[in-house]
């Protein structure tokens, strides 16, 4: 059986992947007070900062900023992030950082959907399987049937991650929970496993648009343009866009040729050493790392009166996806997009992962399982979640914050000028890189850039195929900037449905996503020069 970095007992809890020290807790805080007095001085020296257009100007991208630098400096995300937070309430004038900002972005329907379903459900489901042995028992099934080594249990994930293309938060914990077990057993680093997962998510939802993606966009750019007059114009337009979403494109291809060991080159040292320590030591994580998957979720407690079966995976797996997936694809094809009418698919996310849990518990009780052995299982994966259920409710938070100060505002009035016509869409690509990973949303990134964007390409050149470029480049640059930056949920979640260190995560993904970004840039550049 692979190592996990909970077994090393020996390891150096604080080095870093390079084997250098990291900062020690005193040394950590003494950084946040003095970033924490510096800003709130600067603040006080300048008096009360105006607000203009939404935004405070160049002060808009201190939180975000603050964060981010923090958190790869620090390899430690929650204190930055409250920093971040603690920074826009300076900013904005509101001390009261509870009541400004952790109340209204705990307190919405959206985090409590993640709270409930993508945390406390997927987390009891895992800690069921870690008493029914459910998940290794599939693992044993795919390694026989299915995956023969390190690369086919790549591939598996891979193709998890097409097929559960609904969207980046669901996508990333569907993926992840289903590969795992099997990426586990072949000796697959979690720095590898996450990158799949994550550049599997929303890369994939935006190529394999049967979910609600269109629909929010198309509601987005309704009216921006004489193109689209009706938000149906707006969904079918981003169909046609397909072919120049060259981001996802990319980043699924190149995907695919890490996954087999294709790649002639792997971009990164931290991802190359991660592979080699993982085939020749058996270590997932370095020595060291804080995985987000706590040992209530790996460590198996399976009764010794019960039998472990592939129904106690199948069975919960397939609820999950018949509830989320089916009636979406049924009332998708059924209802159609005809007479002008835009109904919405039925999408029963909330609904599909309770249903799973319960189908679990279900089979768990009618094999003969102790009620309160699967409570105490439920519990424990509860727990073995709770430190990414504290990350994600600071990372909603500074959302909440950059709102609040206007950051993705202040990035776009300030490079939107300056933008050259022939370089536009790769341009555009590159503002939104920026804004996704500053702000850790890619559809708040929809939410600012196309209405701005848009009308910005049709003065330019009110030709379609032109038009269609820069619409490609502005779903592509928010899905790649989302997947890379720290405060995103979907790095979050990749991470903690994987087992991996968040901060590994992210450093190891960085080159691989910006090698697919980089091709993307180019393609952006040479479709102008050559067909506008």
């Amino acid at each position: 059986m692979p190592t996990s970095s909970s077994e090393t007992s020996d390891a150096d809890e604080s080095s870093t992947p390079d084997g250098s020290p990291s900062l020690s807790s005193p040394l950590r805080w003494l950084v946040a007070g003095l970033v924490l007095a510096a800003l709130a001085g600067a603040v006080t020296v300048a008096g009360e900062l105006p607000k203009t257009d939404g935004h405070y100007g160049a002060w808009s991208l201190l939180p975000p900023l603050i964060a981010i630098v923090l958190a790869f400096w620090m390899r430690e995300v929650i204190s930055a992030l409250f920093l971040g937070i603690a920074a826009g309430g300076l900013i904005a004038g509101k001390v009261n950082l509870i009541d400004a900002f952790l109340l209204p972005a705990l307190g919405t329907k959206d985090f409590a959907l993640i709270l409930l379903v993508y945390l406390w459900a997927l987390g009891g489901l895992i800690g069921l399987w870690t008493r029914t042995g459910g998940a290794l028992r599939f693992a044993q099934w795919a390694g026989t049937h299915v995956v023969r080594g390190p690369r086919s249990a790549k591939f598996f994930t891979w193709l998890m991650g097409l097929v559960f293309h609904q969207g980046g938060t669901i996508s990333t914990v569907l993926t992840g929970a289903t590969a795992r077990p099997v990426a586990d057993e072949h000796d697959v680093s979690h720095e590898e496993l996450s990158y799949v997962v994550d550049s599997t998510a929303s890369p994939a939802a935006t190529l394999i648009p049967f979910n609600v993606w269109p629909i929010y966009v198309g509601g987005l750019v309704v009216g921006t343009i004489p193109l689209f007059e009706t938000a149906q114009d707006g969904i079918q337009f981003f169909f046609s866009a397909l072919p120049v979403n060259f981001y996802a494109i990319f980043a699924v291809l190149i995907t695919l040729l890490f996954a087999w060991e294709w790649l002639p080159w792997v971009p990164g040292a931290k991802m190359r050493a991660a592979i080699e320590r993982a085939r020749t030591t058996g270590k997932l994580d370095r020595d060291g790392a804080t995985p987000l998957t706590a040992d209530e979720l790996t460590e198996m407690d399976v009764p010794a009166d019960y039998a472990p079966g592939l129904v106690d995976f199948v069975a919960p797996i397939g609820t999950l996806l018949g509830v989320a997936i089916g009636p979406y694809v049924v009332t998708y094809f059924v209802l159609g997009w005809t007479g002008g009418a835009n109904p919405e698919p039925l999408l029963l996310v909330a609904e599909a992962f309770g249903l799973a849990l319960l189908a679990g518990m279900g089979v768990a009780l009618v094999k003969g399982m102790q009620f309160q052995t699967v409570i105490d299982g439920f519990v424990d994966g509860c727990k073995g979640v709770t430190i990414g259920a504290l990350i994600l409710a600071l990372a909603v938070s500074l959302k909440e914050v950059t709102d609040a100060v206007g950051t993705a505002d202040y990035v776009v009035a300030a490079v939107g000028d300056v933008l050259p016509p022939v370089l536009l869409p790769g341009l555009l690509l590159i503002l939104c890189i920026v804004i996704a990973f500053s702000t850790g949303t890619s559809w708040g990134t929809y939410a600012v850039v196309f209405p701005v964007a848009m009308p910005l390409a049709w003065s330019v050149a009110p030709d379609p195929f032109f038009i269609t470029l820069c619409f490609g480049a502005v779903i592509g640059g928010a899905v790649l900037g989302d997947q890379c930056s720290p405060i995103s949920d979907t790095t979050v979640l990749s991470s903690l449905a994987t087992g991996a260190d968040l901060m590994d995560h992210v450093y190891t993904q960085l080159p691989m996503a910006a090698m697919a970004g980089g091709a993307a840039l180019l393609m952006y550049t040479l479709m102008v020069l050559v067909f506008v």
